[in-house]
């Protein structure tokens, strides 16, 4: 995708920490540290309500797998997958984290190449 992601500060050293410390496939590492290379950082109050970060209900279609989910992403540290509260640093956080609505990603995850549109980001608190 030829648009720069956009991430707040803070996100954007929580992923360049991830990487750092390799907690990601080869794949995504390059694929993360080239859209890290052209992202737009903003400040959390100037970021668009439809981009994906943390604190942010998520709807995505998995066009590889034929099948929509909702996630909800939060803090590292607020994760529960079991209430469907994810890691923002989570596999498909990674993989959508700074895009937007209607956006369309080729993404390499750890089982495979999928194809991910993003539906509809809510904002939403706990």
């Amino acid at each position: 995708m030829s648009n720069p992601i956009i991430l707040t500060t803070g996100i954007y050293d929580a992923i360049k920490d991830t990487l750092r410390r390799k907690k990601v496939s080869m794949p995504e590492e390059k694929r993360l540290a080239e859209e890290l290379r052209k992202a737009k950082q903003v400040l959390r109050r100037d970021l668009p309500a439809d981009i994906v970060t943390v604190d942010r209900k998520v709807t995505i279609k998995d066009h590889t797998r034929n099948f929509e989910h909702e996630y909800i992403f939060v803090a590292s540290a607020k994760a529960k997958p079991v209430k469907n509260k994810h890691s923002i640093l989570s596999d498909i956080a990674l993989a959508t984290v700074g895009y937007k609505v209607g956006d369309i990603i080729d993404w390499p995850f750890r089982d495979g190449e999928r194809k991910i549109e993003i539906l509809k980001v809510e904002s939403c608190h706990g």
